[in-house]
C-alpha cells in the first residue's frame, strides 16, 4: 500500500505558519524557496504567510513557539545541564545563523534588564552581541550596571569595532564600566601595568562579581576573530591551533575538553575569564564555525546558558 503523502495534519498548522513566515520576513527567502525548503507547493506556501500575518504571529519578531526548536532546547537543557535554552529556527541552509539567532536572543537580554532588582551584568564582545544589541528594543534598566569581561584596545592602538558596552547602555540606560586597556599584554611587564591600574583593578572586580554573564564565543580556525580582528598573530594562531586550541571566550582560549590553555596568550588576557562566580554564564553563538568551539565549552561547563540556531543545536546533539 502506498505511504500518504505528509500534509498538513503532520504537523501543527499554526506551526508551519510560523516557520514560513520565520523564512519569509528573517531569512529573506522568496515563496518558491519556502516551499523548496518546506516540502510543498509555492502556494501552499503562500498561504501560511498569509495566515501566519493574519493571526497575529507576525509582528517585528515570530511570536510563536515552533514544537522542533522546543524540543531542542529541552533535549540542549538535559544534555548538557544548562538552566537556559533558547533556539532560533532556522532560516534555511544557507542562511546566516546570525541573522536568525539575534531576533530570538534580543528579548532574552531586554528580559535582563527588565528586572526591577539591580543587576551586574558583564558583558563579552564580537559580532554575534553586537547584532543582538542592535536587535534590542529600548529597555528602562538605569538601575542596572553593565561592564566589559575584556579590553577594548587592539596592539596598533586602535578600538575594537565589536565592543558592544556603549551601544548596550544607550539602549538600556544602564551604568557602564568599559576596560579601557589593550586585550592582552606583550611582555610580563605590560602585563603588570595594566593590571595595576586602579580602574582596570575596578573593572575586574566588578566582572568577577557579576550576577550574570553574557558572551559570544569565538572559533580558533583560519578565521579565529582574535586573528582576523588584529589581537594576535598568525604565527600566534598557529602556536595556539598547535596547542590544542578548539574557542576562545572573552580572549581566553580554551581545548576541545573547555580546559583554558596553559599558554603564554593566555596569561597575558587583561580580562576576566568565566566562569568568574557561581552565576549564570549565558552564551549567544551558532552557525558552523562555532560548533567546535561550543562543544568544547559544553563539555568544560563554561556556560549555564545557551542561544543558538536550530542547525547548530541539531549538531551539538549529534556529539
Amino acid at each position: 500500500m502506498a505511504q500518504r503523502a505528509p500534509d498538513e495534519t503532520d504537523t501543527p498548522p499554526r506551526d508551519q505558519a510560523a516557520r514560513a513566515a520565520w523564512l519569509y520576513y528573517v531569512g529573506g527567502l522568496r515563496q518558491d524557496q519556502i516551499a523548496a525548503e518546506l516540502g510543498m507547493s509555492r502556494q501552499r506556501a503562500q498561504r501560511l504567510v498569509a495566515r501566519a500575518i493574519s493571526e497575529g504571529l507576525v509582528r517585528v519578531r515570530i511570536d510563536h513557539p515552533i514544537a522542533e526548536c522546543l524540543e531542542l532546547e529541552r533535549r540542549l537543557r538535559q544534555r548538557f545541564d544548562l538552566s537556559t535554552v533558547r533556539v532560533a529556527p532556522r532560516a534555511g541552509a544557507d542562511a546566516d545563523a546570525l541573522r536568525t539567532i539575534a531576533p530570538v536572543a534580543a528579548p532574552e537580554v531586554e528580559r535582563i534588564f527588565k528586572t526591577e532588582t539591580p543587576r551586574l551584568i558583564a558583558l563579552g564582545t564580537g559580532r554575534t552581541l553586537r547584532a543582538v544589541v542592535d536587535e534590542m528594543q529600548r529597555v528602562d534598566g538605569a538601575q542596572h550596571r553593565v561592564v566589559s569581561l575584556i579590553g577594548n584596545v587592539a596592539p596598533d592602538g586602535s578600538a575594537s569595532f565589536y565592543e558592544v558596552i556603549m551601544r548596550i547602555a544607550d539602549a538600556t540606560g544602564a551604568r557602564h564600566y568599559p576596560m579601557s586597556v589593550p586585550v592582552m599584554a606583550r611582555s610580563a611587564e605590560e602585563f603588570a601595568t595594566y593590571r595595576a591600574l586602579p580602574h582596570v583593578q575596578a573593572s575586574r572586580k566588578l566582572a568577577q562579581n557579576a550576577d550574570v554573564t553574557v558572551v559570544g564565543i569565538g572559533q580558533m580556525a583560519a578565521d579565529a576573530p582574535l586573528y582576523v580582528d588584529g589581537f594576535i598573530t598568525a604565527e600566534e594562531l598557529e602556536t595556539l591551533q598547535h596547542a590544542g586550541a578548539a574557542g576562545e571566550i572573552g580572549g581566553h582560549v580554551f581545548d576541545q575538553e573547555g580546559r583554558y590553555l596553559d599558554h603564554p596568550l593566555n596569561n597575558f588576557m587583561v580580562g576576566v575569564r568565566v566562569p568568574a562566580n557561581d552565576n549564570p554564564v549565558l552564551c549567544i553563538a551558532g552557525g558552523v564555525s562555532k560548533i567546535k568551539a561550543l562543544r568544547g565549552a559544553l563539555k568544560g561547563r563554561l556556560l549555564q546558558g545557551l542561544i543558538t540556531d536550530e542547525l547548530t543545536a541539531a549538531e551539538l546533539l549529534r556529539s
